[in-house]
This record gives C-alpha cells, sequence and structure tokens, in this order.
C-alpha cells in the first residue's frame, strides 16, 4: 500500500482514536455505579442497613468488574501473567480506594455531620434533609477524590510494584 498524504491523515487520525480510548467504568455515567454505596450513605437515617449493605454488594461489584475487564484485556493483548496481576491489583486498589471506601466514609460523615448540625430541627427535617445534602455531595467529591487517590496510587502502590 502506497502512503500517499490522506492514507498518512487517515492513519494518524486511527492512532490518536486508540490514544483517546474512552474507558467507560471511569469516564462516562457507569463510574457513578460504583458510588452506590454513598447513595446508601446518603440513605442511611431512611432506610435499614441491610439496604445499606447491599448498596455496598452493588459499588463492589462494579469495582469487580472494571477489574475483570481491564485483566481480561490486558490477558488478551498478550501480556505475561505477571503484568495481567499488576494491572488487576492497581484497578482493584484504585477502584476500592476511589469508588468505596473514601468516598463511602465521606458521605456517611457529611450526612452525621449535617444530622448533629439539624438535631433541634422537626423530626421529618432531621431525616430527610441530611439524605438530600449527602445526595446532593455525591457529585462534588468525586473528581477530588479520584484525583486524591490517582496521587496516593503514584507515590505508593505504583512505585511499590514497579
Amino acid at each position: 500500500m502506497v502512503e500517499t498524504p490522506t492514507v498518512k491523515v487517515e492513519l494518524q487520525q486511527e492512532k490518536e482514536l486508540d490514544c483517546k480510548e474512552i474507558d467507560i467504568y471511569r469516564h462516562t455515567f457507569i463510574r457513578y455505579m460504583g458510588y452506590s454505596n454513598e447513595v446508601g450513605e446518603a440513605f442511611r437515617p431512611l432506610i435499614p442497613k441491610s439496604i445499606v449493605a447491599a448498596s455496598y454488594g452493588m459499588a463492589i461489584g462494579y469495582v469487580c468488574t472494571d477489574t475483570f475487564d481491564k485483566s481480561l484485556r490486558k490477558e488478551m493483548s498478550g501480556a505475561s501473567n505477571r503484568e495481567v496481576a499488576l494491572v488487576a491489583s492497581d484497578v482493584f486498589t484504585w477502584q476500592m480506594l476511589a469508588s468505596v471506601i473514601i468516598p463511602g466514609a465521606v458521605i456517611n460523615r457529611i450526612t452525621a455531620a449535617s444530622r448533629a448540625l439539624l438535631q433541634k430541627s422537626p423530626p421529618s427535617v432531621l431525616k430527610t434533609l441530611p439524605t438530600l445534602i449527602g445526595l446532593a455531595s455525591i457529585p462534588l467529591i468525586v473528581h477530588p477524590i479520584d484525583t486524591l487517590v490517582d496521587r496516593l496510587m503514584d507515590v505508593s502502590f505504583r512505585k511499590l510494584v514497579r
């Protein structure tokens, strides 16, 4: 095949598309499935603890799905078992910190602090307003927590395993 200027441009565009592949688990609405436990935490004053626990199950399922997907892709690309294990451990650790542990604790504390500040409010306000505050906080915490976990992983886990 003769590479004409048009073919060169098309090849370059294909390379750019490959480099900019979207991670559906981190850059689309699917990312919010990892935050199902935060919704559970926000609703903690209103729902049974078993439902809060189930929300953590859903979030951990999301984490495991992302881990399986990325490690399978790595394996299918011909990577060694060590490389596959490193990808799986990196994704699992990042997702557990960024999607489950840290945001769950943050929303739990926001909701608890809201309840404490509103303790003299009427019962209907005391039950619903902390939940609304917790829910409204979720979109605000996603990017800062993701950035924090990226930095933490870069200076600890990723340095350790490389």
